[in-house]
């Protein structure tokens, strides 16, 4: 009952982002580029995005999406995820190149990337955010970066289909959010 969860052709379920790379990487390393980081340090700091993003933004993205939520609740998850997209912004500045860790994509690419989707509609559409990217350079090479890659592209086109047709839907007013952010004493945008 997690989302994502990959089952392998031979039944395995794997949930949890970081897992299911780690699988994929593995199970088609002869397949395409590898997606591991040139280096130690990249390799290290792949990893500390990929655990910042697991632990500390995916616990508390459904604030953008999910509810009813209690109102203090979803303000201060949205404050956390501003908190946390500047340390992610940190990292991605550790290392030379537009990806999270470094000239080429990494695992850490393609975990962070889908959730960035979600920021990236939601953020300014519902909480008033003008720009996700906002004094967040490494974060918005990054983005532009991955938006060149015909994969990442579709993947982002995938997901945002699937977001735009939750608004049209009335999904955002069914769990709370236009009735939560209309309530000007809490700060939503970031």
């Amino acid at each position: 009952m997690k989302m994502p969860t990959l089952v392998t052709s031979r039944g395995l379920r794997l949930p949890e982002s970081a897992c299911i790379v780690s699988y994929l990487m593995d199970e088609y390393a002869d397949i395409g580029p590898s997606l591991r980081a040139k280096d130690v340090d990249a390799r290290a700091c792949a990893s500390l995005a990929i655990r910042v993003h697991d632990v500390y933004v995916v616990a508390i993205q459904g604030a953008m999406y999910r509810g009813p939520m209690d109102r203090s609740t979803r303000a201060s998850q949205i404050k956390e995820i501003a908190k946390q997209l500047n340390v992610l912004e940190e990292i991605a500045g550790r290392t030379r190149g537009v990806y999270i860790a470094g000239e080429e994509a990494s695992d850490a690419d393609a975990s962070l990337f889908p959730t960035f989707v979600f920021m990236e509609f939601l953020l300014p559409k519902f909480f008033g955010w003008h720009d996700v990217f906002a004094n967040r350079p490494n974060l918005r090479a990054w983005y532009s970066a991955m938006m060149t890659d015909p994969d990442a592209k579709a993947v982002r086109d995938e997901v945002r289909g699937g977001l735009e047709a939750w608004d049209v839907a009335g999904r955002f007013e069914k769990v709370g959010v236009v009735a939560d952010v209309a309530d000007t004493s809490f700060t939503w945008a970031y």
